[in-house]
């Protein structure tokens, strides 16, 4: 008898053991099916509204960055359009995502604050019928510099040629807006395919090339801050910072035209947990949630509902002026040809600088 007694309290505790394991299984189990993957780049959102959104829906959201955009177009290829629930980048690469059928369509039923998008930025190249994208941030590159360490007053981009400039000016990395200066000083389109213009801008460039100190993407704003360079051709996020911190600068809207971009959210073909990017989308479309965002991104603001909310210090940089004296153009895909020729261009240039990659 008691050794049927001690049996069956061995298979009690053996059972109770089993039970609480397969609640352990389940435990760690049931985070991953409410997990919410988000791929952008690196400091797109204020941790707050990050943790805002893991608290009030209960997805632990896994933050996966890519550096370029061509980057996350090879992942999402390989991936088929799965592996990542949302999906924030430029327009241009978007494009090219929804022409490969990486990309579905948004069920905006499922976004009740989609209404909160502000209509200026919404129909754009990349989604003339606005099915697949929700415009999270816009921004032109714009020039900066610092008027107490030059004797030049500039106005547009043919000034960054001036002799006096020597070695004094710093600009981003993206070679279709550098390539795209020169055109625009030419008299010509962002978006040109005709090789002989592309080579005209080529050779301008090198005229620029004793002028170039430093050519990065990140954090080039600091660089001008501390006065490593003078001036700069810089995102918008950049300038923003930069003023922010010093409003003695002034930034220019270069008289030529200046390139516009704007990024956009959307969800993978098959995306794991859509459900998830529906639900974050609708979040960030909340006009104060909308408001912390662009505060904290430096971009333009893209939700109408949000812009009132945008405090004193930062509403003059993060809504699109209107009163713009210069022509816009937003920088497209274009042909193998003319992509080539570009690659070319921007190849000589910089190791005119000295700064090849």
């Amino acid at each position: 008898m008691k050794r049927i007694w001690l049996l069956l309290v061995s298979l009690a505790i053996i059972s109770a053991g089993c039970a609480r394991e397969a609640g352990k299984n389940q435990q760690t189990q049931a985070p991953q099916n409410r997990q919410f993957t988000l791929f952008t780049w690196d400091g797109m959102f204020p941790q707050e509204i990050l943790d805002g959104f893991e608290r009030d829906s209960g997805y632990r959201i896994n933050y996966v960055n890519f550096d370029y955009d061509e980057t996350m177009l090879s992942r999402l290829e390989t991936a088929g359009g799965g592996d990542y629930d949302l999906i924030i980048a430029d327009d241009y690469i978007i494009e090219t995502a929804i022409a490969e059928g990486l990309v579905r369509k948004l069920d905006k039923s499922k976004i009740p604050n989609y209404k909160n998008v502000n209509p200026v930025y919404l129909k754009p190249f990349y989604d003339p019928s606005d099915e697949y994208t929700l415009p999270y941030g816009a921004g032109v590159q714009t020039i900066v510099y610092d008027p107490s360490q030059i004797n030049i007053n500039i106005t547009g981009y043919a000034d960054l040629w001036d002799s006096s400039l020597r070695g004094r000016v710093g600009t981003i990395a993206n070679y279709r807006v550098i390539n795209g200066m020169a055109l625009k000083v030419l008299g010509k389109s962002y978006n040109t395919e005709n090789l002989d213009d592309i080579r005209a801008a080529g050779q301008r460039l090198l005229g620029l090339a004793a002028n170039i100190r430093l050519i990065k993407d990140d954090d080039l704003q600091s660089d001008l801050l501390s006065g490593e360079i003078a001036a700069g051709v810089m995102y918008t996020s950049q300038v923003t910072s930069a003023k922010m911190e010093n409003p003695g600068l002034e930034v220019v809207f270069p008289s030529e035209g200046i390139g516009y971009g704007i990024m956009g959210a959307f969800i993978p073909s098959k995306a794991p947990n859509a459900d998830a990017a529906y639900a974050f989308m609708d979040s960030i479309l909340d006009p104060q949630r909308g408001a912390e965002c662009f505060e904290y991104l430096g971009y333009y603001c893209t939700f109408s509902a949000s812009e009132p909310l945008i405090s004193g210090d930062y509403k003059e940089f993060l809504t699109l002026p209107g009163g713009f004296n210069v022509d816009m153009e937003m920088i497209g895909n274009i042909g193998g040809e003319a992509e080539e020729e570009h690659a070319r261009v921007w190849t000589a240039f910089r190791e005119a600088t000295g700064l090849s990659e």
